[in-house]
């Protein structure tokens, strides 16, 4: 914990990181993962960030395999696993896997038997060289999915996607739904969600749930990329690339007050500029939540490419405050958030250490709330 408050996720905590993926293959289909694989491991190979990893299948179960792997940081990760590149990559497993888990991990203790140090007590075990400080959470999962539709089809989607029946929140006796907001900025779809238990469980349970597939299917004519929810591929690739993580959460250390208000803010980066964006962003939120009387209650900033989103809860209007609404402090933040933000497409010409010019980027950024729904205990 720092006395910013209380940061839940965060992929720029400067450790590394541990990836496990859990596979269930289909019977005879060893062989060919196993040609998969090494492809996988050969092209992996070259990844900035990437340092290892392992193969296992289990000694019980020879159907159930393990695969781990260990990176720099969290970011460069990230970038690998939500790139064309990876999603070419894998494809050649699709037919070898019959069920899937990831998890991923940020490494906070380590022990290393052969650095040169002095022997630990009897009965302990020695320290790692850096210690990362843990995060305080508060047992929920937060993701995001983000698609664009055909242009002029705007307002015909966020009908469809307002008007449907929210699906049950408890998914089973540890998982439950416990928010879901969707937000549109021209044409692109942002839907962000909380979950308390399983994230994958509770993903996996809305997708299954006939009123969700309705709108899904209502939606299918106006996307940019098509897909097809019956074919498993064209489905598990389109939510790959539609994948839009969480790099960051912060909320304030105080009570939660009165009046909260839940925006979204669409800041597309100059060119790979992406997840330096997010992380400008994740430390002014730190900042902003750490201010006692500051209206920023809590934040999330998700990422992907050039993509970056901020989910802000604040108390009073928006542009109230625009300096800490959009996570500007100081005017030296204010030319480097200039620096990394893709300017043409926000709207903004110009410094924006300027009273204006911060108002136009905020009302450039805002995106349309199309609904925002919470579990009735929430």
């Amino acid at each position: 914990m720092t006395s910013s408050g209380r940061i839940s996720q965060s992929a720029f905590d400067g450790s590394k990181l541990r990836v496990i993926l859990l596979l269930d293959l289909y019977d005879g289909a060893q062989q060919k993962f196993l040609d998969a694989y090494e492809l996988m491991c050969n092209q992996v190979a070259s990844v900035p960030g990437h340092i290892s990893d392992q193969l296992c299948q289990s000694i019980e179960n020879p159907s159930q395999w393990l695969i781990t792997s260990e990176w720099e940081s969290a970011p460069p990760f990230l970038a690998w696993v939500n790139s064309e590149e990876h999603v070419e990559t894998v494809k050649p497993m699709h037919s070898c896997v019959k069920d899937t888990r990831s998890m991923r991990y940020s490494i906070l203790r380590e022990t290393h038997p052969n650095r040169q140090q002095a022997a630990p007590k009897a009965g302990g075990t020695a320290k790692a060289a850096r210690q990362v400080q843990a995060r305080v959470g508060d047992g929920v999962a937060r993701h995001a999915l983000t698609f664009t539709v055909k242009p002029g089809s705007e307002s015909k989607v966020a009908e469809i996607l307002a008007g449907y029946q929210a699906p049950q929140a408890k998914v089973d006796d540890t998982t439950r739904l416990r928010r879901t907001s969707l937000f549109m900025h021209g044409n692109r779809v942002v839907r962000a969600v909380e979950v308390e238990g399983d994230l994958l469980v509770a993903l996996r349970h809305v997708a299954r749930q006939p009123e969700v597939r309705a709108v899904e299917e209502a939606i299918n004519p106006y996307l940019e990329q098509d897909r097809d929810l019956g074919n498993e591929d064209s489905a598990r690739v389109f939510f790959t690339r539609a994948a839009l993580p969480a790099v960051q959460h912060v909320v304030a250390d105080r009570p939660e007050p009165a009046g909260l208000r839940r925006h979204a803010l669409y800041c597309p980066a100059n060119r790979v500029q992406g997840i330096e964006l997010a992380r400008l962003l994740a430390r002014q939120d730190e900042s902003a939540a750490a201010d006692p009387n500051g209206s920023v209650y809590g934040s999330t900033v998700f990422q992907r490419d050039d993509i970056v989103v901020r989910l802000v809860d604040i108390t009073g209007e928006l542009d109230a405050d625009p300096v800490a609404s959009l996570g500007i402090q100081g005017a030296g933040k204010a030319a480097e958030l200039e620096r990394l933000l893709d300017g043409p497409a926000i709207g903004v010409e110009g410094s924006l250490e300027t009273e204006r010019n911060v108002n136009r980027l905020l009302s450039h950024a805002d995106m349309l709330p199309v609904t925002d729904r919470t579990s009735a205990d929430s």
